[in-house]
């Protein structure tokens, strides 16, 4: 089995894998994904004992116990940039000797939930209400940069690109859908397709002193249902997740708070507050 060269897999000289600067001890089976640094102490505070606290860039670390679980939170940064090397880390730590450089013939399998927060693209979609994305339609192209397409769903990107009048000059739009079995966790929330974008402003739609390039989405995404589902919310990091979870045989899922609607134009007026709420669903479901 050939070596995985320096440039490929790059671990530091104290055995660290790059970016997130973990050794494979300080990772648990379970790990919950949050966007925003501070709010891995959110959670972790919440946490009986704290084994780990490992900072580096955006990447921030705590690995201890919630009713004697091990659970890990890791700050992801924003974008599916950022999930790229998140999830590719984690799984070379979870299935990749670092002696070696060779990948383990046996793979570990974790648990990944992304805990965060949303704008709804539903009238139906209360603010301050939790929402489980059980497909993501990506708007973002990172799929496309690898060769694996046997987990993408080509239906439901079809019927986004032929019902939207998709630009060619977006990157094509692809669909995965979350782990069934941290669906079955959360059979309790609301469910919904998920839009990633690449971007915050024009790539979702909003005019500022660039306008967005992308016109009528809301109103052309009203027409589309899939497998009894909606398109319900806009973020950034969904579609990454769930494509390189399930091409490298990790479960994923992502839940958001829903602190804004698109349509309706409400805003939530206790935004702390549903965080933390949605914070204690998420620890006690797990």
């Amino acid at each position: 089995m050939n070596k995985l060269r320096d440039t490929e897999l790059i671990i530091t000289n104290s055995g660290r894998i790059y970016h997130l600067n973990l050794k494979k001890e300080e990772i648990a089976n379970d790990i919950i994904l949050v966007g925003d640094p501070n709010r891995v102490e959110q959670i972790s505070n919440k946490f009986e004992k704290i084994d780990f606290k490992i900072t580096h860039r955006e990447f921030i670390t705590h690995t201890g116990y919630y009713n004697n679980k091990k659970i890990s939170v890791i700050s992801s940064g924003i974008g599916t940039d950022n999930i790229d090397i998140v999830m590719n880390e984690l799984d070379a730590l979870a299935n990749i000797n670092f002696e070696t450089r060779q990948i383990n013939k046996i793979k570990r399998s974790l648990n990944i939930i992304r805990l965060g927060t949303s704008g709804g693209l539903n009238k139906k979609i209360d603010v301050d209400s939790f929402l489980v994305s059980e497909y993501a339609i990506g708007l973002d192209g990172l799929a496309h940069f690898y060769k694996n397409n046997d987990v993408l769903d080509e239906e439901l990107s079809k019927m986004f690109f032929n019902k939207t009048n998709w630009s060619k000059n977006h990157a094509s739009p692809y669909s995965v859908k979350a782990s069934n079995k941290l669906l079955n966790k959360f059979n309790n929330f609301s469910k919904g397709i998920t839009l990633t974008a690449t971007g915050f402003y024009g790539p979702q739609c909003r005019n500022m002193r660039l306008k967005s390039s992308i016109s009528d989405l809301e109103n052309l995404i009203e027409s589309i249902e899939y497998q009894g589902l909606k398109i319900t919310n806009f973020e950034m990091e969904t579609s990454a997740l769930y494509f390189l979870g399930r091409s490298l045989g990790h479960n994923t899922l992502t839940i958001c708070a829903i602190l804004a609607n698109r349509i309706s134009k409400k805003y939530s007026t206790k935004p702390i507050d549903t965080i933390d709420e949605l914070i204690n669903e998420v620890l006690k479901n797990l």
